[in-house]
């Protein structure tokens, strides 16, 4: 099992390698360093020295993979390289364009995303899974049927929709919970009550249907008529075997989805006012803060090695056939 685990690290370590390679020339290459300062200080009747002095200030100033006026190790760590993308490796993200620490708001801002995606990660999870085993408990019946017809029309309908539907139905004319804002403590519960509960029924229709497939493939399947035939009512069939065989496929979008309930959701969190991460990466994005923007998308390529990683043990956990592969 141990070395199981150790030979799916080992795959990751070059793809996040490659992925912070490839970041980095997508914003160093695309966009030169005098290129983000022109955007920061303004793209008109700005003078070189205004360039220089912003870079010099926020270590743009340097080569970008090797610098020729130094010797031994300073010609690969005195670069902008080394100090942009390497160190964050360490977890070493540097300071924001306008001087905060970039680790410290990822700390602060993450606690305000957990708060609106484990609720909706945990409660949706369940109806999904409850509401799939329904219909195909009742598979072709009305049930069944109208059960289908509502998850086609909710997937058609935009999320949109139930952000903005939800905020004044629920908020303006209701006035159960607040329009936007967050605060901490016993009191953050009436802040995120209404965008947790948006999260699961925008992402209800889609998910549910997905589910119910994967139980209808698993019904039709030999072992399944086998057990009927050994007398099994069809709610012991369905618990007990269908769903056990069926976990795998689920497993492999629940389970990778955790570590992104760090990263928050960017439309959500910007619609509901939350301080969380989704919102502080659209802030970054639209004043253009390159910093920010680039160890956002780091974290995002490690948190997805990682669920990918739990994904491959949480297959051996429910079938252990696979760890002797």
């Amino acid at each position: 099992m141990i070395a199981y685990i150790l030979r799916r690290i080992a795959y990751a370590i070059p793809i996040l390698i490659g992925v912070n390679v490839v970041t980095f020339l997508l914003f160093f290459t695309v966009n030169t360093p005098d290129d983000v300062a022109r955007m920061h200080l303004g793209l008109k009747r700005v003078t070189p020295e205004a360039i220089a002095k912003w870079k010099a200030e926020r270590g743009y100033d340097k080569p970008l993979f090797f610098n020729t006026k130094l010797s031994g190790g300073g010609q690969l760590t005195d670069t902008i390289f080394y100090e942009k993308s390497v160190r964050m490796f360490a977890l070493d993200f540097g300071a924001a364009d306008d001087g905060r620490d970039i680790a410290r708001e990822i700390g602060a801002r993450m606690w305000p995303s957990l708060a609106v995606a484990v609720p909706v990660f945990a409660v949706g999870l369940l109806a999904y899974i409850a509401f799939a085993l329904v219909v195909a408990f009742f598979r072709a019946t009305y049930i069944d049927f109208w059960g289908v017809v509502m998850c086609v029309a909710m997937m058609s309908i935009s999320a949109m929709f139930y952000i903005i539907g939800g905020q004044y139905l629920v908020s303006k004319l209701w006035h159960l919970t607040p329009i936007s804002g967050f605060a901490g403590g016993a009191d953050a519960f009436k802040f995120v009550v209404l965008p947790a509960a948006i999260g699961i029924v925008g992402s209800f229709g889609a998910s549910t249907r997905l589910y119910r497939t994967f139980f209808l493939e698993e019904i039709n399947k030999d072992y399944v008529r086998t057990a009927r035939a050994k007398g099994l009512s069809e709610v012991t069939v369905l618990f007990k075997h269908v769903l056990k065989n069926a976990l795998i496929p689920i497993l492999t979008g629940a389970v990778v989805a955790i570590p992104f309930l760090f990263m928050g959701s960017l439309i959500t969190e910007s619609f509901f006012g939350i301080p969380g991460l989704g919102s502080y990466t659209i802030d970054a994005i639209n004043s253009q803060d390159f910093g920010v923007v680039r160890s956002m998308v780091f974290i995002g390529a490690v948190l997805y090695i990682v669920g990918l990683v739990l994904t491959d043990i949480s297959y051996t956990l429910v079938d252990p056939r696979i760890r002797f592969e």
